[in-house]
């Protein structure tokens, strides 16, 4: 953490990861929502497809630009690190959204809460989401950056 504070090239490298996060955020809850609210498919489900989509997303951002010096690993070795590290971010996030979820939704159904023609369980949902997300995104910084990317300068 350190590093971050004191480095201008780690810190650069943070900044791109927080904007590859954000893009891999919009690919997330863009595909869960589009799945767990348009096309009615379970919100735990929605949950895991969603987030591949954005492990694929963020591997292609981070291989191609955040760590674009990262090259002394093989394509195959890179990735299936960068996939390992997600999966456990995946074990941490899925029963934590898994819990978080349907308390949330009560206690938003509860609050008889609503916004236009958004419900108690899009909020229930969202903010579930974006909590796990949160957790995971610290995870995923530092494990891969320690040994998924640790082939380039610090």
């Amino acid at each position: 953490m350190t590093a971050i504070l004191t480095n201008p090239v780690e810190r650069t490298r943070f900044l791109k990861f927080t904007i590859v996060g954000l893009i891999g955020a919009v690919v997330d809850f863009g595909v869960f929502n589009l799945l767990s609210t348009l096309l009615g498919v379970n919100a735990i489900l929605a949950s895991v497809i969603s987030f591949c989509m954005a492990i694929m997303s963020n591997f292609i951002w981070h291989r191609y630009w955040t760590y674009a010096d990262s090259r002394s690993k093989a394509l195959h070795h890179q990735m299936s690190q960068f996939v390992t590290v997600h999966v456990v971010g995946l074990l941490i996030r899925t029963p934590l959204f898994a819990f978080l979820e349907p308390w949330l939704t009560s206690e938003f159904k509860a609050l008889n809460f609503s916004f236009h023609s958004l419900d108690a369980s899009f909020f229930g949902h969202n903010i579930a989401l974006a909590v796990a997300v949160g957790v995971v995104m610290m995870w995923n910084f530092f494990a891969n950056r320690y040994w998924t990317y640790n082939d380039i300068d610090r």
